[in-house]
């Protein structure tokens, strides 16, 4: 079966590096599981689906990522955003808080990580996250980073 990572890749099940992700059921099967529970998670800690899905389209043209841009923008659409999200997905910095500093924290931690400091996570803080919000938001900006870099690699071993 293919998944979203084989759609991102562009890899179909006759493909060798489609075949060879399967030596390691266990990855696809977890990558798998940890895109559906960053995005459309069971209990959304007050982060919707829909602004999960525009911060992944945000991140994912920071990443100069084209497939996966059109993938998170054809999901964003089906859910109607709101003309904010959209903008937030389109990469606006000027926003009403708290998205501000959520597009921020993700524009900052896809592009720089390393600048990161305390003081950012104090300012999701400030701008109304709670910690389990903030953890949620970390875990869906390692994801689509991950994402986007494993699906470039596996487009990469395509071209050998």
């Amino acid at each position: 079966m293919i998944d979203a990572m084989d759609k991102a890749a562009g890899l179909s099940p006759d493909d060798p590096v489609y075949k060879a992700r399967r030596f390691r059921p266990e990855f696809v099967e977890g990558a798998e599981i940890c895109r559906l529970s960053v995005l459309t998670p069971k209990h959304g800690l007050g982060l919707s689906t829909t602004l999960r899905l525009a911060l992944a389209r945000r991140m994912a043209k920071l990443n100069a990522d084209e497939v996966l841009v059109a993938d998170y923008e054809a999901q964003l659409a089906a859910l109607s955003p709101s003309d904010e999200l959209l903008a937030l997905s389109q990469g606006a910095t000027e926003l009403a808080e708290p998205l501000a500093s959520i597009a921020r924290h993700a524009d900052l931690i896809t592009l720089s990580p390393i600048k990161a400091t305390a003081e950012d996570i104090t300012r999701l803080q400030e701008a109304g996250l709670d910690n389990p919000q903030i953890v949620a938001f970390s875990e869906l900006i390692a994801f689509v980073n991950f994402q986007t870099r494993v699906a470039t690699g596996l487009r990469l071993m395509g071209l050998a």
